[in-house]
């Protein structure tokens, strides 16, 4: 269990990719898809496939939850952060793995929740949202359908899909191997039952957006559970600290790392 504190400074060192933002070429490796689950939820969501599957062979799968921006029903915008860093060439080399965007609706959020009161230590759980159950309900067909590795699910999000994270480890624990909220909230009373999920949580130091508190809460909330969590607070960064997280060099080894014990 650490946390880490880190400069602009320290970002001049970044992996084989750039932050963030569509790159059109690289996100063509991206499928379109729609899924409706039994509940009749809808749920368009892009899948990267590793390049070459091999037979007899496992893959990891990561769910990437975007933030309140990327919502509506274009089956695009949920791409413009992130995606690119899963489908550079080089990264699809070293790390193979299934990759699920899904796309929130309109007016919609992945976890229910009033920022105001929520996050509270005795803030009232609010019942499970039909975006998320749609979300697990897809990744139980895909474990179905392709080769994957149960014990090397990873879910992670940023901002409104990092609250959704949060909130889907916390009813989920036995399911997902990592968890990865990069500038998000949780009631902090509520992560002792995903004590057995390794964590790495980001934000920036100057979030103005959702409080830079709320991870801070969660990492120590988690660190007295006795769960594996890492903190990583960027000095000087808003709330865009995707930017950063997405550049350090150890963003992807460390995620492909994990399994589920």
């Amino acid at each position: 269990m650490k946390t880490r504190l880190l400069s602009a400074a320290v970002l001049c060192a970044v992996l084989h990719f750039s932050a963030g933002a569509v790159s059109p070429g690289l996100n063509e490796a991206y499928s379109k898809e729609t899924f409706t689950d039994s509940a009749g939820t809808v749920l368009p969501y892009r899948m990267l496939k590793p390049e070459n599957i091999k037979p007899g062979e496992k893959y990891p799968l990561v769910v990437f939850l975007h933030g309140a921006g990327e919502r509506g029903d274009d089956n695009e915008s949920q791409l413009f952060h992130g995606a690119s860093v899963f489908s550079n060439p080089v990264n699809m080399e070293q790390f193979p793995a299934f990759v699920i965007f899904p796309q929130c609706p309109a007016g919609s959020s992945w976890a229910r929740y009033d920022k105001k009161s929520s996050f509270s230590d005795n803030a009232v759980t609010a019942p499970e949202s039909a975006n998320e159950k749609a979300v697990l309900s897809l990744v139980a067909k895909l474990v179905d359908e392709f080769p994957v590795d149960t014990c090397r699910l990873y879910i992670t999000g940023l901002s409104m899909g990092a609250m959704g994270t949060f909130d889907i480890v916390c009813r989920h624990p036995d399911m997902f191997a990592a968890a990865v909220p990069i500038c998000g909230a949780v009631n902090p009373t509520r992560l002792a039952a995903a004590k057995n999920v390794k964590f790495r949580i980001y934000h920036g130091a100057n979030d103005d957006t959702v409080p830079t508190i709320w991870s801070r809460k969660a990492y120590r909330a988690l660190r007295d559970a006795g769960a594996d969590v890492e903190y990583i607070e960027f000095a000087g960064t808003p709330h865009d600290s995707w930017n950063p997280a997405f550049n350090l060099t150890d963003y992807l080894p460390w995620m492909f790392t994990q399994k589920k014990n």
